[in-house]
């Protein structure tokens, strides 16, 4: 893929305590920035993903309409675009790759905003799951530095039910033949099949599957969903970029640094940008009793529900014209506060 832009990182001492001599952050921008900058939104990207997965919302008419907002999406560590498992060097490759946090991301993130385009402060910050997580993690970490946030079916932290289900895939995927400890001897097809089926259960609803609501996305039949939705999705990946953003995703907590100690209320707190937070009501890791006891705490929040049967992925609305106008809806308010 060359259709990005690449940021040097080098050198970049890891949240972890590992420095890699050589780093790098892969972004894409659509729009342009206007004069007084006012016009930026950030949409980080969610698990597994690459900007190409999720720009389908930008566009004329869409959620982020390039004719109006300049939006740069920065690949998250370890997605195979940025520094990643998959493209390290030397003592980091075969397994040795160090763990990535939201930490990173964002600091990351920072520097590419401030030293490629001049900006200080985010106007609006866009992100599903874990991209609303690393926006969480920028209220908390610079709540000075970022004035809306409009997060979808995410979280602050990681929930212990959401770790388990990340457990599962982990263990899901190494359990296959190739697996050595550390990394894998050739391409895990067998892991990766189960690894991608279990996905597709927990991502979309019990009520998405009865009503056969595949069928909207153009799919043929439950089968043909499962492996060319979930299937070619997580097939098209390295295995070991996979297993790094599940420990980014499993790790994700916006107090877990040296500001606040592990005090997610006080994190919580401290986070001064207007939000709007949306779970879906139907989202089976990132529910919405979870998102409730969180919004609660943010002192310039509120919680707006997807009613969608779309589980998590009515946080990523490509099929579902209704779920996509509740979070343009969002943006609009958040863009009229």
């Amino acid at each position: 893929m060359s259709d990005f832009k690449t940021f040097d990182l080098s050198p970049l001492t890891l949240q972890c305590g590992i420095t890699l001599p050589k780093a790098h952050l892969a972004y894409q921008t659509y729009g342009q920035l206007n004069a007084d900058k006012s016009n930026l939104v950030l949409y980080p990207t969610s698990y597994g993903a690459q900007h190409t997965d999720i720009e389908w919302l930008i566009g004329p008419g869409r959620i982020l309409d390039p004719e109006r907002f300049f939006v740069v999406i920065p690949n998250q560590l370890g997605n195979g675009l940025s520094t990643s498992p998959s493209s390290m060097e030397g003592p980091f490759a075969q397994g040795r790759s160090p763990r990535f946090s939201h930490w990173d991301n964002i600091h990351a993130q920072e520097r590419l905003l401030r030293e490629v385009f001049g900006v200080t402060k985010i106007p609006l910050g866009y992100g599903w799951s874990m991209g609303g997580q690393q926006l969480l993690h920028w209220g908390a970490i610079f709540p000075d530095r970022i004035e809306r946030i409009c997060a979808t079916c995410t979280s602050a932290r990681t929930s212990p039910h959401n770790q388990i289900f990340l457990q599962s895939l982990r263990e899901t995927l190494t359990t296959d033949p190739a697996w050595r400890g550390n990394h894998f001897a050739e391409f895990p097809v067998q892991g990766l099949r189960a690894f991608s089926r279990i996905y597709a259960s927990w991502a979309m609803s019990q009520a998405f599957y009865r009503a056969e609501a595949w069928r909207e996305a153009g799919f043929t039949s439950l089968e043909d969903y499962l492996v060319r939705a979930w299937e070619g999705n997580y097939m098209r990946r390295d295995p070991l970029n996979l297993l790094s953003m599940i420990d980014t995703w499993y790790n994700s907590d916006i107090s877990n640094n040296e500001i606040y100690n592990g005090d997610l209320d006080k994190a919580l707190g401290a986070i001064e940008a207007k939000a709007i937070i949306l779970p879906s009501t139907t989202d089976l890791y990132f529910t919405v009793a979870d998102s409730e006891i969180e919004t609660a705490k943010l002192p310039n929040a509120e919680l707006r529900l997807i009613d969608s049967i779309w589980g998590h992925r009515a946080g990523n609305p490509e099929f579902t014209p209704d779920d996509e106008a509740v979070l343009r809806g969002a943006v609009e308010d958040l863009m009229a506060s």
